[in-house]
């Protein structure tokens, strides 16, 4: 259990003033209000009150007193005794020579301002529990516990302990925690799958390593071979049933971290450890890592569809080069033809095609004809002809795709779902398709996928289907249950009782109703009404029509005309604006403090009975700052008390806070 975890950094800085304190921290901390002058009054003498007062701030800063006052950086004492009006800062030489005086001081603080010992069993007890729980659901670094922690004992007023003290109270935790987790995982497991676990350890007869060793390895490389590995590694890995064991007692996080440390260290250490948390890291590793190997598998399709496209594209632009020579040969012909229409567009029929043949023959016309259908490509047309030339490629992987992969699909998936289902099910090697289903083809597709005799052939259909396939994983409308990156987003929505104890509090944010059916229906409602509105004008209306653009229907709003404001509107608008007192934004918070008292609501963070005097006049200006966005500068006023810079700083760090 290692307790020495704090860096130099926070050994220095424990307890301890920094060395460069910036305005707003001598503002926030070192700011005496009326209650802290009344206290610091009682004393007698310059010494004994500016000591008090430096032992008051001091415990506020640092959550504890300091050794010796003298070692108060002199920014801190001489800000503090300003406004004590002490101008001889040397007398608190004279404070620190008297012991007794400094520890009748601090018990005075602590009575007044409410602190308490750590060594207290309530604060301990509050204070464990609140570690204990982080650390077994986040696994947090123990240098994040610790500064977690100092901020809590701060802010809860409690007197820090020494260094050492809490490092060894937060490794306890931890410990803790952890053989919490590893006592946990070893009992999930039953005998059978304990053995099967313990086997993964062993180097076969004739091999170098081991099946934990294969485990451990990441794919290289994006190629079909590669696909296929990582779904054979994902079917041994589920073969060991840990999806039929209870992890919901078991924090996410803290079973990938055990599986990130599975991954990187030997076979040989695991080999050595105790059985319990032995088998707690094989559970974790086998769990994770097939989840881990399937995402794999996704990520290399996706990668492989991406470069079959790529690929694609890239021989197609190369055979729109080379064909280019031949469109631009036969494109003059059909443009001399069109020319010559519309130049004898009058004439006889019989006698404009004698004309046309004449001096162009029938012959040359048809293969100008035959040669532009066969070139000029659509607008929507993305090289899928050259995409189904790479179905070698996916021959490779494809039946290991369709047969080992457990796709699941959302309601916008369900169409695509029933086309690979089908496409497992024929896997001869016929090359006409009978009867698939064809509500995912559209656009170009519907073409590709048929030969001369309007037959789906096998090719198309594939690379229509993983094409869609593609895009609907992207989209999550086909997904995996046991996966990460590819899973059902809609899985991770409250659900159950736990959606129904948060219920009302989302619907309240978000301004709808409790009751799902009642939205529905006003929704249903209004759309019924503004389509049947709109249906009754349409034909009426001359600002609104449907064009075809290309091959795509569009509606075509015309923009409204500009209309003049009225003579009467602009006369009202100036005589509402001569009734209007002209008064500043400060002058109207301050109208509404006097007649709401709203200012009297705001509370000190850590002092409840802190005050100052004209502390609604700070709490205005800050308000103003905050909401305007300005910053604190234009409001700053150093002949008014209530609007000095110490005192906003103080008033927004005391007094604004999220709730």
């Amino acid at each position: 259990m290692a307790v020495d975890f704090l860096t130099i950094e926070q050994k220095n800085q424990y307890g301890r003033f920094s060395d460069d304190l910036t305005e707003m921290e001598l503002a926030g901390y070192f700011y005496l209000d009326e209650t802290d002058l009344a206290f610091i009054a009682n004393r007698r003498g310059n010494q004994n009150k500016l000591g008090f007062a430096l032992q008051l701030t001091a415990v506020r800063f640092l959550g504890c007193f300091p050794e010796n006052l003298l070692l108060v950086p002199n920014k801190v004492t001489l800000f503090v005794a300003q406004q004590l009006l002490i101008s001889n800062v040397t007398v608190l030489i004279e404070y620190a020579k008297r012991k007794t005086t400094d520890r009748e001081h601090t018990a005075f603080i602590r009575k007044q301002y409410g602190y308490h010992d750590f060594n207290e069993p309530y604060w301990t007890f509050r204070l464990s529990r609140l570690l204990y729980s982080r650390a077994w659901i986040s696994n947090e670094r123990p240098t994040l516990m610790f500064d977690f922690a100092t901020a809590w004992l701060i802010q809860n007023k409690v007197l820090l302990p020494g260094a050492s003290v809490l490092s060894r109270l937060i490794a306890e935790i931890r410990e803790r925690a952890t053989q919490r987790l590893w006592q946990r995982l070893s009992v999930l497991p039953t005998v059978e799958q304990k053995e099967k676990l313990d086997a993964l350890l062993k180097v076969p007869e004739g091999r170098r390593t081991s099946k934990f060793d294969d485990y451990q390895r990441e794919p290289t490389n994006i190629s079909s071979s590669s696909f296929n590995a990582e779904i054979d590694r994902y079917l041994e890995l589920y073969a060991f049933g840990m999806r039929s064991l209870d992890f919901s007692r078991i924090p996410p996080v803290r079973l990938k971290n055990i599986a990130r440390y599975a991954g990187i260290i030997s076979v040989s250490k695991i080999a050595r450890m105790p059985e319990n948390k032995r088998i707690a890291i094989l559970v974790a590793f086998v769990k994770s890592f097939e989840t881990r190997t399937l995402d794999n598998a996704l990520d290399i399709f996706d990668l492989l569809m991406t470069g079959i496209l790529r690929d694609a594209k890239r021989i197609g632009q190369k055979k729109r080069l080379r064909t280019l020579k031949d469109l631009d040969k036969s494109a003059p012909t059909l443009a001399d033809v069109c020319a010559l229409l519309l130049k004898t567009e009058n004439s006889d029929g019989e006698l404009l095609l004698s004309t046309l043949f004449k001096q162009i023959s029938k012959e040359k016309l048809a293969d100008s004809i035959a040669k532009v259908n066969e070139l000029a490509r659509s607008d929507d047309d993305k090289f899928y002809s050259e995409v189904i030339e790479q179905y070698s490629k996916v021959r490779r992987f494809l039946p290991r795709l369709l047969k080992d992969i457990p796709f699941k699909a959302s309601p916008a998936g369900t169409s695509l779902l029933e086309a690979l289902n089908y496409l497992t099910t024929k896997s001869s090697r016929k090359q006409v398709l009978d009867n698939p289903p064809l509500d995912i083809v559209s656009g170009v597709w519907n073409r590709l996928i048929l030969d001369k005799e309007n037959r789906v052939t096998k090719r198309g259909y594939t690379l229509c289907c993983l094409s869609k396939l593609q895009d609907s994983l992207r989209r999550r409308d086909i997904y995996l249950e046991n996966s990460d990156r590819w899973s059902d987003p809609r899985t991770k929505l409250l659900q159950g009782s736990d959606w129904e104890a948060n219920r009302i509090q989302v619907c309240r944010t978000l301004g709808h109703s409790i009751h799902p059916h009642e939205v529905i229906a006003d929704l249903n409602r209004q759309l019924d009404e503004t389509y049947h509105q709109v249906a009754t004008h349409f034909e009426n209306n001359s600002a609104v029509r449907i064009d075809n653009i290309g091959k795509h229907l569009s509606l075509i709003i015309s923009p409204l005309d500009k209309l003049d404001k009225p003579q009467s509107l602009t006369l009202l608008g100036k005589q509402i604006a001569e009734l209007l007192p002209t008064i500043d934004l400060t002058e109207l918070i301050l109208e509404i403090q006097t007649h709401t008292g709203f200012a009297d609501e705001f509370t000190h963070i850590g002092e409840t009975v802190s005050r100052a005097e004209e502390l609604t006049i700070s709490i205005c200006a800050v308000l103003i700052a905050e909401a305007c966005n300005i910053g604190l500068e234009p409001l700053i006023k150093a002949h008014i008390p209530a609007l000095t810079r110490h005192r906003l700083n103080w008033v927004k760090q005391n007094y604004f806070r999220a709730v």
